[in-house]
């Protein structure tokens, strides 16, 4: 029987601040819609919620040995998913991520983030290869690379990157140093500085200068360097395989003024909505650039716009505090759990949080391209708010049975 009095009742009081705000900020972003469905939006985001809720109950009731025994069931379920959805998914402005059942849209690529979040938490839990093994990190990796590469066909990058934060975390949390980590990641820069051949250049001398310090394993030492160089000789392959929108996108954060009416409309009019906030803000739906339809897609991308126009800087300060001091809470439960499964897989719950409020609240603010993932718990959408929901249920679950091995 569950003790209630043993919760987290702080965690649970900040995350449903959070919704709570995500919901008056969104019937702001919709209130003066000409479009009646557009108006219902709150309405619809508040039904989720009380589905969250429901959910966040089910989760802090079950065993944590289900979820660690289940984890690879788990996982083949929801893979079986994304090839479904690709053959048999809605589609909607050039990608086919969602099932329409209805009034309710299901988005698996969602689901997919809970899955490897449980799945890589059993698989380093319970590994006994060294943390710098390469045959642990190339194992790791493949298990993210499917789900990335079926997230990516859909098209949506920015969920396939969560995928990858989540590998990184882990990574990180079970030994693996900065050091290393950079090298890891280090082709992916390549791939960045290839662009232009001095950058290049540039890159690949600071490379070999760190690998020649650190001294790694020649044979891992090896495959950064080949890995790097291969990365960087494929860089316009790789930028004509993007989509059209997606090269748009990324040209645009580097330049939002050379489209100013087109890709770059959308970074521009958040920081004019953010910028004109002040420090108090606004005040409660009197921001201009959702009033007159300035801002699109302000219920969901560009929802940290609404908030900074209208609430200001304070407004703003309160909402990144809550997320702090949710990650702060997540991060202290990893620490005292006995139970490696468990420790993991809530430091995978904080990753997959930071980065997609960094994400957010950098594309609002120009600081990053426009992905399109939302800001937790406050941006519109049904799949993403239960999954988070079910996150913090894991975090809560980890809080409760801190003790058990």
């Amino acid at each position: 029987m569950l003790d209630y009095r043993l919760l987290d009742w702080k965690l649970f009081a900040a995350a449903l601040a959070l919704s709570a705000i995500g919901i008056v900020l969104i019937y702001s972003a919709g209130h003066n819609s000409t479009n009646v469905y557009v108006q219902g939006f709150w309405l619809r985001q508040l039904q989720w919620l009380a589905v969250a809720l429901f959910a966040y109950g089910v989760v802090i009731h079950l065993p944590p040995r289900l979820f660690d025994a289940g984890a690879y069931f788990f996982f083949a379920g929801v893979l079986a998913l994304l090839v479904a959805v690709l053959l048999f998914g809605d589609d909607r402005l050039g990608a086919r991520r969602w099932f329409d059942f209805g009034p309710i849209s299901l988005t698996p690529s969602d689901i997919a983030k809970l899955a490897l979040l449980l799945v890589l938490a059993r698989f380093f839990a319970y590994t006994r290869l060294p943390v710098t093994s390469t045959r642990r990190l190339a194992i790791s990796a493949f298990i993210v690379l499917v789900p990335m590469a079926l997230i990516i066909k859909q098209p949506d990058l920015g969920s396939s990157l969560v995928l990858a934060v989540i590998l990184l975390g882990l990574w990180f949390w079970s030994g693996l140093s900065p050091a290393y980590l950079f090298l890891v990641l280090s082709p992916f820069l390549s791939l960045a500085a290839a662009f232009h051949w001095l950058s290049w250049v540039i890159y690949l001398v600071v490379l070999l200068a760190f690998v020649l310090w650190r001294r790694p394993s020649f044979l891992f030492g090896f495959t950064v360097v080949v890995a790097n160089l291969a990365f960087g000789t494929i860089t316009p392959l790789v930028w004509n395989r993007l989509q059209p929108y997606q090269q748009q996108r990324i040209l645009s954060f580097l330049d939002p003024g050379q489209d100013p009416r087109g890709a770059g409309y959308q970074i521009i009019q958040s920081k004019i909505a953010v910028g004109s906030g002040g420090i108090t803000g606004k005040g409660y739906l009197d921001g201009s650039q959702s009033r007159l339809d300035f801002l699109p897609e302000r219920h969901t991308d560009f929802i940290f716009s609404i908030l900074g126009e209208e609430f200001g800087l304070i407004g703003s300060l309160i909402v990144l505090l809550l997320f702090a001091f949710i990650l702060y809470r997540g991060i202290m439960i990893a620490t005292k759990c006995r139970s490696r499964f468990l420790s993991y897989a809530t430091f995978g719950v904080v990753s997959v949080l930071l980065f997609q409020l960094l994400v957010n609240v950098g594309m609002t603010l120009g600081m990053m391209p426009v992905t399109g993932l939302p800001l937790p718990f406050v941006s519109y959408g049904g799949t993403s708010l239960v999954l988070v929901w079910t996150l913090i249920g894991l975090m809560q679950l980890a809080h409760y049975h801190w003790q058990e091995y």
